[in-house]
């Protein structure tokens, strides 16, 4: 069994400093600009630089900590019926 609020942190955690990292190193060197203006088609005021990283790591972490919640509870419930 795994603890949905436990994983839904993990994957908070982990999908928020990289959406983070990505605007900070685009805004820096241009890498990862695609992944960037994607991701800014669903996060409002994510972009490129600091403070589009930081909307990006709020809406990240809000982001995959559903998800992950949304993954380990799918997941005991499968684990429960098989």
């Amino acid at each position: 069994m795994l603890n949905p609020k436990a994983f839904g942190l993990s994957f908070a955690v982990l999908w928020g400093l990289t959406v983070f990292l990505m605007a900070l190193i685009s805004g820096g060197v241009g890498y990862g600009l695609g992944f960037v203006n994607a991701l800014g088609t669903l996060y409002l005021g994510y972009g490129e630089g600091i403070m589009g990283s930081i909307y990006g790591l709020i809406y990240g972490l809000i982001d995959g900590f559903i998800f992950g919640f949304l993954v380990a509870f799918l997941y005991n419930m499968f684990e429960k019926k098989m």
